[in-house]
C-alpha cells in the first residue's frame, strides 16, 4: 500500500478533528445523563412508596414506553438501581425489584456495627471535618423528621448519620464498603420508616450516640450501637414480613 508522502497533509486535514467535535460529544452526554437520573428518580420513588413490591420484574420496553425514553436509558437506569442495591440482575431472567432475605438482614447488622464500631472508636483520631459531618448529619435527620418527610427522605437522612460514623475512620474503603452493605437493606429500611410512628423517638436515639461521641464516653456509645443496631434488625425483619400497603 503506498503511503502518504509526509509533505502532503491534505488527506490529514480534510475531516473534522476531534477535537472540534468535543463540545458536541459533551453537551449530548450531559443531556443523556440528566435523562437517565430523571428515570432513576421515578423508579426509585416507585420502589420507595411500595408501588413496585420486592421481586417485581423490571422489564425495558413497558417502562421505556411508560416513561417516554428509549430502552438504552431504561438500561443504564436500572443498573444504577442494581449497583444502589435496589435491583437485582440475575442471568436469563433480567432486573428484579431487590428481595432482602431474614439471614442477610442479620448479616448485614453484623457488618454494619464492625464498621460503624470502629468510626466510634476513631472519634478522638477523626479530623474536625468528619466530626462536624456526624453533628450536620444529626441536624439534618432532626429537622427532615420534624417536616414530616417522605420514607425515602428520612432513610436518606437515616442512613447519613450511620455513614458519617464510619467516615470518622478516615478510610474511603471502609465508607464505600458501608454503602454497599446498607445499600442492600434500603428498601427494607425505607419500608421501617413508613411503618414507624416514632420519629422523635428515632431522633431522641440517634442524638444519644452522638452526645456520647460529643463527650467522649466511647465504650458506651459503643455499646448503644449495639443495642440501636439490634433493635434495627428486629424492624427489618418486621419490615420485610409486613406486605406492602
Amino acid at each position: 500500500m503506498p503511503l502518504t508522502p509526509r509533505g502532503n497533509r491534505a488527506t490529514r486535514d480534510n475531516g473534522p478533528r476531534l477535537n472540534e467535535n468535543l463540545p458536541m460529544y459533551e453537551r449530548l452526554r450531559v443531556d443523556r445523563s440528566t435523562t437517565v437520573d430523571r428515570v432513576v428518580d421515578a423508579l426509585r420513588a416507585a420502589l420507595f412508596a411500595g408501588d413496585l413490591e420486592p421481586g417485581t420484574p423490571l422489564r425495558e420496553q413497558p417502562l421505556a414506553e411508560a416513561l417516554g425514553v428509549a430502552r438504552s436509558t431504561v438500561r443504564e437506569a436500572m443498573t444504577m438501581l442494581v449497583t444502589e442495591g435496589l435491583a437485582v440482575r440475575e442471568p436469563n431472567k433480567g432486573v428484579s425489584v431487590a428481595i432482602l432475605h431474614p439471614a442477610a438482614v442479620a448479616d448485614i447488622c453484623r457488618a454494619r456495627f464492625v464498621l460503624e464500631s470502629a468510626g466510634i472508636r476513631a472519634w478522638f483520631d477523626a479530623d474536625e471535618v468528619a466530626r462536624e459531618r456526624v453533628r450536620a448529619a444529626m441536624r439534618t435527620f432532626a429537622a427532615t423528621a420534624k417536616e414530616g418527610a417522605d420514607p425515602e427522605a428520612m432513610t436518606e437522612t437515616h442512613l447519613a448519620i450511620h455513614r458519617s460514623f464510619v467516615a470518622l475512620t478516615g478510610s474511603e474503603r471502609l465508607t464505600a464498603t458501608a454503602d454497599s452493605i446498607t445499600g442492600e437493606a434500603r428498601l427494607a429500611l425505607a419500608r421501617v420508616d413508613a411503618l414507624r410512628q416514632d420519629a422523635k423517638q428515632q431522633v431522641a436515639s440517634h442524638r444519644k450516640l452522638v452526645r456520647l461521641l460529643e463527650k467522649g464516653d466511647l465504650d458506651e456509645c459503643v455499646e448503644e450501637l449495639r443495642r440501636h443496631l439490634a433493635g434495627a434488625e428486629e424492624s427489618l425483619l418486621e419490615a420485610i414480613a409486613t406486605p406492602p400497603s
